[in-house]
């Protein structure tokens, strides 16, 4: 590895996969969030034929679009419409029957418990496990954003859904209504937009205050080059920003060169000196720099630093504190950011993933997976939460 850029956390644990059985009573099994029983497959036929014999659950199927499931109250799949079926690549619904959402969608984390979809520890923190529960518990309709990772022909695929969990009853039997639509076009361009005109707009502001000092005294000679900087940085912001919104590594020219380490810190204290985020909180650096260089792109490694402190100064509180050292060994320069602030276990297990986000608005989740994408994809580095 190169030195320079993030340290990668160790794998998360595997649990052992067990075939889920078809026949038999309820089947209890433990669980990291949702109730884990299951439903034989004799059950599931005959709720299965309830929904079958009544015309407004079969008026719905047929008319609304989007993609629509109708679930048993163990959160099993029943039947779908021929939009969700065409989505998931099936020809039958019949070979749906009995699965979980997520497990039809092939949700990555689907299998990592014996109980499947909603067990996880990752299901927590996941809006349509999240959406169901909370329907079910609270006997009306609950709505919520879920961003998922999905297995597709040997590919990890990120998409985001818009998940309204419905229950419902028919015959003495409760149901699940499950809606998801496909928003994961809208929330990556809303976050390229967000991002986008806020990165590019705190470059230009400091590019602008520098041209009107350099217009006003020629006394200092460093600022034509600070002004030079910000040019580039300008330039390369909107690379960055090409590669954001198509998550394509082959749009980006890696341009590596060799710089101080010393160098990457200067810039991090001159860009948070009077950055919003940080007002009225304390930044501190190392009292003494490694005096090594590192090969790596200048620009990149900026952005996920800056990307880093950035969040950490959103999420401490006024009069606070955040840290930034270095740690050194003999293969590698680890990059440490610190903040007081703890972050909760499902929020950890998520921090990276694409769409996946604690504050409310569109275009949001873009931040963290930025510096894990290009940390790791680009800069070859790797990154983690202590």
């Amino acid at each position: 590895m190169q030195r320079g850029a993030v340290r990668h956390s160790p794998s998360p644990l595997q649990f052992p996969q067990e075939p889920r059985p078809k026949t038999g009573v309820l089947i209890t099994m433990d669980t990291f969030y949702a109730p884990p029983e299951r439903a034989s497959r004799e059950e599931l036929q005959q709720k299965l034929r309830i929904i079958s014999d009544n015309p407004f659950l079969d008026s719905l199927l047929k008319s609304l679009s989007g993609l629509i499931a109708v679930l048993d109250e163990h959160r099993q799949i029943l039947t779908v419409n021929d939009n969700m079926l065409k989505m998931l690549g099936y020809s039958d619904a019949d070979r749906l029957l009995g699965l979980r959402p997520g497990e039809a969608l092939q949700c990555i984390h689907a299998q990592e418990e014996p109980a499947g979809c909603g067990t996880t520890r990752f299901c927590s923190s996941c809006g349509a496990a999240i959406a169901m529960v909370v329907s079910l518990a609270r006997d009306k309709p609950e709505e919520r954003l879920c961003a998922a990772t999905l297995r597709k022909d040997g590919k990890e695929i990120e998409i985001c859904f818009q998940v309204r969990s419905h229950p419902v009853t028919f015959a003495g039997q409760r149901f699940l209504l499950l809606f998801l639509q496909d928003i994961t076009n809208q929330q990556t361009w809303a976050a390229l937009e967000r991002v986008f005109f806020h990165d590019i707009n705190n470059i230009v502001t400091g590019l602008q205050g520098t041209a009107d000092l350099l217009s006003c005294s020629m006394a200092d000679p460093n600022l034509s080059s600070l002004l030079h900087q910000l040019v580039l940085r300008l330039k390369k912001e909107m690379d960055i920003q090409r590669v954001l919104s198509h998550t394509k590594a082959q749009s980006y020219q890696v341009a590596l060169q060799e710089i101080p380490v010393i160098e990457v810190l200067r810039e991090m204290r001159n860009f948070f000196a009077g950055h919003p985020a940080a007002i009225g909180k304390l930044f501190i650096f190392p009292l003494a720099v490694p005096q090594v260089k590192i090969v790596t792109d200048c620009s990149l490694l900026q952005r996920v630093l800056t990307n880093m402190v950035t969040n950490a100064f959103e999420a401490t509180e006024p009069g606070g504190e955040v840290k930034i050292w270095l740690d050194e060994d003999d293969r590698s320069i680890t990059f440490c950011v610190w903040n007081r602030q703890v972050l909760a276990d499902e929020v950890r297990l998520r921090i990276f993933q694409r769409h996946f986000t604690t504050k409310k608005g569109p275009g949001r989740g873009v931040g963290t997976f930025s510096m894990k994408f290009f940390g790791e994809q680009f800069l070859k580095g790797t990154m983690a939460i202590q």
